[in-house]
Formats: C-alpha cells, structure tokens, sequence
C-alpha cells in the first residue's frame, strides 16, 4: 500500500492542469520501462499521451487513465496546498488524490507486481494515460484509438481506474458503456417576427414527435451487469444551427 501512496503523492505534486501533464507520464515511463514495457508518446494538439504494452499475444488487456486534473480555483479555499499532497488520519488530500491520480498509482503499483512475478503472462498488457480528460477531449484517447486502428491493434478489454463506489469508496465496479449512437436532427424554417406566428410557424415544434418516437423506442433489453434503465432513457444534446 505504501508503494500506491508514494506514487500517487509524487503525481499529485505535478501541477498537471488539463491539458498539462507536467512530467507525469515521464514518471511512469520510466517506471514501465523498467519491467520490460515498449513505451511510446503519442502527443497531439498540446497534449500528452502514453501507450504502453507488455507481450504480443491476444487477449490486450489495457488499463486507460488521464493524468490531467481540473484548476483548483480559489488556492486561498484550501486547506492545504492542492499540489502538496497531505495525509490526514485515513485521507489523502491534494488536487487530482481521487480523479484520479490514485488510480493510476493502484493501475501501475498492480502491473508491476503481476510482471515482476508472472514475466511470462498470457495475452498483453496495456496502458494507456492522456492529460486530456478534464477538458474538451479532443487530442487524447481519441486520438490515441485513431493510431491504433491505422495500425491494426484492436483492444479486447479495458479497465478505467476512476473512482466508483456505491456506499463505500471503491466498493464498485462498474460497466463503462456498451456502444453510442450519434445523429443529426435538423429542422428547416422560415425567419419571421414573434408577432405573426401564422405566417411563420414554430420550427421548433416539428422536432417534437421524432424526438418523442426516439425516447418511445426500446432500444436495448440490458444484460445481467447492465440494468435496461442504461438504455431505455437516452440523452439529447440540442446545438444551435443556422436557420435557412
């Protein structure tokens, strides 16, 4: 436990602001490094990012994190310094000690102990880490997967190390996302004054009954691990457009 929380201390005192990563995925570079792992950088657009792997055999096995945190606001609201990580009884403070630089000190402290005693192991293993989650997500895991299709690799299990708990930090695991679906509505219409709304109907409206029908639509019936209320409820995301 020890070996998580030195770790985990040494990246919360990298001041890794998204999209920053200040010299946390050197870190755990070198540290992979040294169990026989073939590092690369990946960056894009201002941003670092890590992969990883272990062996060349099937299953891949790959462990996702972001080594990113979000601004820590007014530093005078503080207890303490937020990149000076405190220990306090049971609790560790510091910017990023929960999302989620613990999780990547448990992902990397658990990957050295299972190669250092199974050199050997079946499938491979793999990491990857960017320092643009917080942000707007543009120039990391995407790009990251975007390489590994070009290059073929296909990554058969993934475990993402943020926190998750029900009653009791960490008591979870959860089923990240089976699948999305992504579409364009549009509705076309005239300009027209608020005064004359018979000569220029509410655009607007004409969305309402295929929105309707999609919320109406059962889409999946879940599994055991991925209840139905997952599926049954989607979410919209309505954009201004340009009205022609």
């Amino acid at each position: 436990m020890s070996e998580v929380l030195d770790l985990c201390c040494e990246l919360i005192r990298r001041e890794s602001v998204t999209p920053a990563d200040d010299g946390c995925q050197e870190l755990i570079a070198k540290r992979l490094l040294a169990i026989g792992f073939e590092v690369e950088s990946l960056p894009a657009g201002g941003v670092s990012n890590l992969w990883a792997t272990h062996g060349d055999n099937g299953p891949l096995l790959v462990f996702a994190g972001h080594t990113d945190v979000v601004p820590v606001g007014a530093v005078d609201r503080w207890t303490n310094p937020p990149f000076e990580p405190t220990v306090v009884g049971e609790w560790l403070y510091g910017r990023g000690a929960c999302d989620m630089k613990s999780g990547l000190a448990s992902m990397v402290v658990a990957i050295e102990r299972y190669v250092q005693e199974n050199p050997r192991h079946p499938g491979s293993l793999g990491i990857l880490f960017t320092s643009d989650e917080e942000g707007i997500a543009t120039h990391g895991t995407k790009h990251v997967m975007q390489i590994l299709e070009e290059r073929n690799i296909s990554i058969d299990y993934c475990v993402v190390g943020e926190p998750s708990s029900t009653n009791t930090l960490g008591d979870t695991v959860r089923v990240g996302r089976l699948g999305s679906l992504t579409g364009t509505l549009s509705a076309r219409g005239m300009i027209g004054h608020v005064a004359y709304p018979d000569l220029t109907p509410n655009v607007v409206h004409e969305l309402v009954a295929p929105l309707q029908r999609l919320v109406e639509k059962e889409w999946d019936r879940g599994t055991n691990i991925f209840s139905l209320r997952h599926f049954r409820f989607p979410t919209f995301m309505l954009e201004p457009a340009q009205i022609t």
